[in-house]
């Protein structure tokens, strides 16, 4: 009965050219390690600096282990991708996610897509939701249009909760107490299919989802935007960055965003305050300390009701069906307010060409109240002109505390070539978990009328029925070997050793009891990987996942953690100069110890075993004539195969559909008089779904179609994007029978920005 849910301007694309930036020291790039990669054409400089264009003079590149090297005078020289960096275009080359070492994608044996700050621009994505409704085997927005928290499933398996992650370190949302992270502070948004526990230790075996943070940058720029549309939404927002001395040591960068404005449900705020100052040390060219430091505020309210099937997904007795804008409580009443902060570090030394150190280290902090009327109760008239309510509140504060040390070693046997990454990792998460409800109080919440709704202030203060203190650790030590068997020839092998604590004191109970659990575990991960020449790279692996799980079940009992296994084949393509993209995979999952919500109560079950069998393919393409696209399929069947209800076995978990696509094109004309002029749009196919665990009731396929304008001059651009721009009124999935949510209606955004 409550909520169980857990560069925008055109550039001129030239040829990669492998050196490092003038007035930076080299000594860290050193020709020993550019010849032992001289026999893999696509991997170039282990760790490239930041990124940048520049006009070089006669520039020497001194190594400890060879001859020095020269770049031709005035040569306009494009520095290698890095994987924290922006992309060119839409095609990302290289990525840290999935093997946390610095690996082009071609040569990643598990399927990843990469979505880079000119994509989100050009999609206006607002959301983490929105910024992946174009990425194969990611299902954005299972809860509708919901203002609080980004719902996602990633080949079938619910991500949102343990499979969030922000520049490789967990953002853990469990229960009500979220993160939710703006859009505009992002550099790149990295979706790994799959298991990732060998190296991250936690995550749905459907795979996470890692946001790359904005970093300071070696070249001074800045950019302001301003901006507004549907809803009454207004924006404003600022990057600038830059060195920060004339020695060429220190970098920073400061970006903030402030958003304004209303949503699709009557007098339901979407207000933001955002603001994320980063610093950068280079006291040579062999380390780097990088701080990374943000606040965010967001008020708003429940704007993903929990509706009835029927009058939603169908008409009601009465034929109606209940208006996507009706909020369920009211604009002084229905209230949830986040604020949340964090700050860290990332250092980096290489000690030679051989031996790298890392740390990487933050706390974060999110802090959450609401306080609103919800459905999820059904009609209470006949003619089902009107839906029952409860009240319910909660508060949550969270406190997350991670380091992961990591040692990389990049040498040759005299037989091999290995890339042998060892990591040791702590996580501290604290939570304090407030919830409560009118019916302990025993008070009544007025109905609501879907035709002629009334409001009036809040009729009580909900009693608690779970004041909770949350205590997880964790502890892991991890290996990983990339080997180079041949030329062609990778294999990857990874393990990892898992220690966690749970811990649950139920402070309701008579002595604050306290509950909870002990687990450890191993991992593993085994795959290959061959690249030929003409860039076709056929893969498979397979990999295990364990990820402890929070909280406790109806019974008080600390839950068992989840394990998964997969093995997953596909190929890769990447012809080298064409411009494009192409990844196709298969997988099969197996996940136990799955929960589920327990109907009619506040708590989850552990249903057994959910098997998912299928096939994505993704494509992106940069074409130097100013066209960009990015296309996406995926198919897979979702069974449950093992469960505490018999008659659910063979059947469809709810909230998931099994078959989705989308096309997504951008044109920008390159020359002559309409020179800057750009326009493209989009076209998003989701199939059905089912509402009920014996899929009896089926959520109908939709199809919604998305457009852009925009025009560049000088360094000035003007935008308009629409989505959903029919307007269609849809279910975006159901939870059951009376928990249904309605997607995201039509929204335009204006804006103007101007970068120097």
């Amino acid at each position: 009965m409550c909520d169980f849910r857990p560069n925008i301007f055109h550039k001129q694309r030239g040829a990669v050219a492998r050196v490092a930036l003038a007035g930076v020291s080299l000594a860290s790039l050193s020709i020993a390690a550019l010849a032992q990669e001289a026999t893999s054409p696509r991997r170039g400089i282990t760790n490239p600096p930041a990124e940048a264009s520049v006009q070089l003079e006669t520039l020497t590149v001194e190594g400890q282990g060879g001859p020095a090297a020269s770049v031709t005078p005035g040569a306009a020289v494009r520095r290698i991708e890095s994987p924290t960096g922006p992309v060119d275009g839409y095609v990302a080359t290289r990525s840290a996610t999935a093997t946390k070492t610095n690996t082009p994608l071609i040569e990643t044996p598990q399927s990843i897509t990469v979505v880079g700050r000119e994509q989100i621009d050009a999609q206006k994505a607002q959301t983490l939701t929105q910024a992946t409704q174009y990425v194969a085997g990611v299902y954005s927005g299972t809860f509708g249009a919901d203002s609080r928290v980004d719902y996602f499933t990633i080949r079938g398996f619910v991500a949102s909760d343990y499979g969030i992650y922000r520049d490789g370190l967990q953002l853990l949302n469990y229960g009500f107490g979220t993160f939710k992270v703006e859009t505009f502070g992002l550099e790149r948004i990295e979706i790994l299919r799959g298991p990732a526990a060998v190296l991250f230790g936690a995550g749905s075996p459907g795979g996470i989802i890692n946001q790359i943070t904005k970093r300071p940058t070696l070249d001074p720029f800045g950019y302001v935007e301003v901006g507004g549309g549907s809803f009454d939404q207004k924006y404003a927002a600022f990057d600038v960055g830059g060195p920060a001395d004339e020695s060429g040591h220190w970098f920073y960068r400061l970006t903030g965003f402030g958003r304004t404005g209303g949503t699709q449900v009557d007098g339901a705020p979407e207000d933001r305050g955002y603001i994320a100052p980063a610093l950068t040390y280079k006291p040579d060219g062999a380390t780097k300390l990088t701080v990374l430091t943000s606040y965010q505020y967001d008020n708003t309210a429940v704007t993903s009701n929990f509706l009835p099937y029927s009058g939603t997904v169908r008409r009601n007795l009465s034929g109606l069906y209940i208006p996507r804008s009706l909020n369920l409580g009211d604009a002084n009443f229905n209230t949830f307010r986040r604020q949340q902060a964090s700050a860290g570090y990332e250092f980096e030394h290489a000690f030679d060409e051989t031996w790298t150190i890392r740390q990487n280290l933050r706390y974060s902090f999110s802090e959450s109240f609401q306080n609103s009327d919800i459905g999820q109760l059904g009609y209470s008239d006949a003619a089902q002109t009107r839906l029952a309510r409860y009240q319910f509140l909660t508060s949550s504060k969270i406190g997350i505390f991670q380091i992961d040390n990591q040692a990389e070693a990049r040498f040759s046997d005299g037989l091999f070539r290995h890339d042998l990454l060892f990591g040791l990792d702590y996580k501290n998460f604290q939570l304090h978990d407030n919830q409560g409800t009118n019916f302990g109080n025993f008070y009544a919440v007025p109905d609501i009328s879907i035709i002629n709704p009334s409001y009036g202030p809040a009729t009580g203060r909900p009693s608690p029925y779970l004041v909770n203190a949350d205590s997880f650790t964790q502890l892991g030590l991890y290996f990983q070997d990339q080997i180079k068997l041949t030329d062609r020839l990778t294999l990857v092998l990874g393990g990892r050793q898992d220690f966690a604590d749970n811990r649950v004191v139920d402070k309701l109970a008579a002595g604050a009891s306290s509950n909870g659990r002990s687990d450890n575990a191993f991992t593993y991960r085994a795959a290959l990987i061959y690249n030929y020449d003409f860039g076709l790279a056929p893969y498979i692996s397979y990999s295990t996942s364990f990820q402890p799980l929070l909280g406790t079940d109806a019974n008080n009992q600390a839950f068992k953690p989840e394990t998964g296994d997969q093995i997953e084949g596909g190929v890769k393509f990447e012809p080298i100069g064409a411009g494009y993209f192409l990844t196709l995979a298969g997988f099969d999952i197996h996940r136990q110890n799955v929960q589920t919500p327990v109907p009619n109560t506040f708590f989850s079950s552990q249903i057994g075993q959910v098997r998912s069998t299928g096939f994505e393919a993704q494509f992106t393409l940069n074409l130097a004539e100013g066209l960009n696209a990015v296309a996406a399929y995926t198919i897979y069947g979702l069974t449950t195969e093992r469960s505490a209800d018999p008659a659910t076995i063979g059947k469809v978990p709810v909230n998931v559909p099994e078959n989705f696509a989308s096309l997504f094109l951008d044109y920008t004309i390159p020359v002559g008089e309409w020179r800057g002029f750009g326009f493209g749009g989009g076209v998003r196919y989701i199939g059905r779904s089912y509402a009920d665990t014996l899929n009896t009731l089926r959520v109908p396929e939709y199809v919604l179609f998305d457009a852009q304008v925009h025009y560049n001059w000088d360094r000035w651009r003007l935008t308009v994007n629409a989505t959903n721009i029919a307007d269609r009124r849809f279910v975006s999935s159901c939870q059951s029978s009376l928990s249904c949510f309605y997607g995201d209606a039509r929204r335009v955004v204006a804006s103007l920005a101007y970068k120097w």
